[in-house]
């Protein structure tokens, strides 16, 4: 268990006697890995000794994090795709919880993924556990009862932007807005030439980025379109280079798969694991919805941004969220700052007209470029080291 010299004086890690945790901790996919990844790291700078072990992806791996079960496992998006996998993970679940009984830890950090942490988190805190949830349900867009689940199952709340903070406030939820780590670790301006000399992209050309998604079924529904828009935008200029983000061998073996059926001879590097250097190598990139556009905000890219999934998904989601965006620079803005393509709205021709319209319009990149840094300045906070901040404050209550 934990072991302490005395009690912690004030918020900050530097005044912390705590020398040893065990954690339990679960990432759904690679955003959460990363963000909990960063956690780990800024534990291991504070000087805090840690074993961790749950559900992790490589970069926890790197940190020294236990993986007792692949974190592929819960990497499945949409109403219709949960439920086909549902025994699995509910099994999954069982057994997580069941393993933290029996091994306790001294906090559990559900890392996104709410709707496998959330019943983790509560089971183990009725068990005596202390729990943290980092990330934010997106209880403002959606399904806003949960909080009294949210309530039941989390000692604390961490979220990663301001406009989250409010809503657990009201409901009397122990919060802390941390910031985001990616506005921490990416730099106020990018350096497009330095990113293209490390992939080996040519110098002077167009490129466009394309990020399908980290998940299978991200690529099973947005691939064929990213490539069919791909075709249209190299038949329109073929001095453009196409370079794709994968994420892993197998989202690149699904990919180059689906590329061999559409458009063999379309010239696109893949790229594996190098998703920030592929985005500041770009002159515009077209992406999933997702945590990468929070990404590519940063890097100060302009985006067009698609988004498709099942028709059983979808219509789940038309009737019950309640919000103009997706995207999350235009949720931080309040505003369109990028267009946004769903479902039967994301076409080849749409989104090959869109990424041309910055292609063709430095000025209108530029007005682009100066709301992305403001945004950037309101989310650079220092966030992991808050993070281990509330944790250390946690644990010594």
């Amino acid at each position: 268990m934990i072991q302490k010299d005395g009690e912690l004086s004030g918020n900050t890690a530097e005044n912390s006697s705590v020398k040893s945790i065990r954690i339990g901790i679960v990432a759904g996919e690679l955003s959460g890995d990363l963000l909990a990844a960063d956690l780990l790291k800024q534990l291991k700078i504070k000087g805090i000794a840690f074993v961790a072990e749950g559900i992790a992806g490589p970069e926890m791996q790197k940190q020294g994090c236990r993986s007792l079960f692949p974190m592929e496992t819960l990497s499945v998006m949409g109403l219709g795709e949960i439920l086909k996998q549902l025994p699995q993970i509910l099994g999954l679940r069982r057994q997580l919880i069941q393993h933290f009984i029996v091994n306790s830890p001294d906090v559990f950090i559900g890392v996104d993924a709410p709707e496998f942490n959330l019943g983790v988190e509560k089971k183990l805190k009725q068990h005596g556990i202390k729990t943290i949830h980092y990330v934010s349900p997106s209880v403002w867009a959606w399904r806003r009862w949960r909080l009294k689940k949210i309530a039941k199952a989390v000692d604390l709340m961490l979220t990663l932007f301001p406009f989250e903070k409010r809503f657990y406030q009201e409901n009397n939820i122990p919060v802390e807005c941390v910031g985001h780590p990616f506005a921490d670790s990416i730099a106020l301006e990018t350096d497009v030439l330095q990113a293209r000399k490390h992939l080996g992209l040519p110098e002077s050309a167009s490129i466009i980025a394309l990020l399908p998604g980290s998940r299978r079924n991200e690529i099973d529904y947005l691939g064929r379109l990213f490539l069919e828009t791909t075709q249209r935008c190299y038949a329109e200029n073929p001095a453009l280079v196409f370079v794709a983000a994968m994420v892993n061998q197998e989202r690149a073996a699904q990919f180059t798969a689906l590329k061999l059926a559409i458009a063999p001879q379309l010239p696109i590097t893949l790229i594996q694991g190098q998703s920030r250097q592929v985005m500041a190598s770009a002159d515009v990139i077209l992406l999933a919805s997702g945590t990468a556009t929070l990404e590519a905000m940063l890097l100060k890219k302009p985006m067009v941004v698609a988004y498709r999934m099942s028709a059983l998904s979808y219509w789940m989601a038309k009737c019950l969220i309640n919000v103009d965006h997706i995207a999350l620079p235009n949720l931080l803005a309040n505003k369109t700052l990028v267009p946004e393509f769903i479902q039967e709205n994301a076409t080849p021709e749409k989104l090959a007209e869109a990424l041309f319209y910055y292609l063709n319009n430095s000025t209108v990149v530029s007005t682009l470029q100066k709301e992305f840094l403001i945004l950037h300045h309101q989310l650079h906070c220092h966030a992991s080291e808050k993070a281990v901040d509330a944790l250390l404050k946690l644990l010594s209550d």
